[in-house]
């Protein structure tokens, strides 16, 4: 999975919006003290917009603003408005998105790899907007890992993937 340059921009953007003592931040601000290009800085945020992330303002002391409470708002919720679902691989879909991959009971890597999305999915939802902004705070992962037989993985990764 890779963040895209779409989502890295739209995080600078949210970052400088909850930073802002009033709340609301003209695109070609956000776009100039974070190094975004204009007409991008734009798109983004009519597709935060359209997300319900912010809300648009016009006028001279117009611009965007939050629309959803940063202490609430997930980084997974956001990254996912952006640019859609956390996905690694394709183990828990076919090509057409529909079934598992039809190798999926026998290939020896869906389990790391429905477990390697899975391990995002907690992390990204472990933080919030506010707590990684105003808090600088981030969550580490401090914990082992435990290896287990093959089918005990692909069964756990058969189910949480079904969930």
């Amino acid at each position: 999975m890779e963040i895209s340059r779409k989502t890295d921009y739209a995080l600078r953007m949210l970052a400088a919006l909850v930073s802002d003592p009033d709340g609301i931040i003209s695109v070609r601000t956000a776009a100039k003290e974070n190094n975004i290009p204009y007409s991008f800085a734009r798109s983004i945020q009519h597709d935060l917009a359209l997300a319900g992330i912010v809300e648009n303002s016009r006028g001279a002391a117009g611009g965007m603003r939050l629309a959803v409470d940063p202490r609430e708002t997930t980084l997974l919720q956001l990254v996912e408005a952006v640019q859609g679902p956390i996905i690694v691989s394709g183990c828990a879909t076919a090509l057409d998105g529909t079934e598992p991959c039809p190798r999926r009971g026998t290939c020896h890597f869906t389990s790391v790899w429905c477990n390697a999305e899975r391990m995002l999915r907690r992390l990204f939802s472990s933080v919030t907007l506010h707590e990684l902004v105003v808090e600088r705070r981030s969550p580490m992962f401090r914990g082992t890992f435990e290896l287990v037989d093959e089918d005990v993985a692909r069964d756990a990764a058969y189910i949480e993937g079904a969930a």
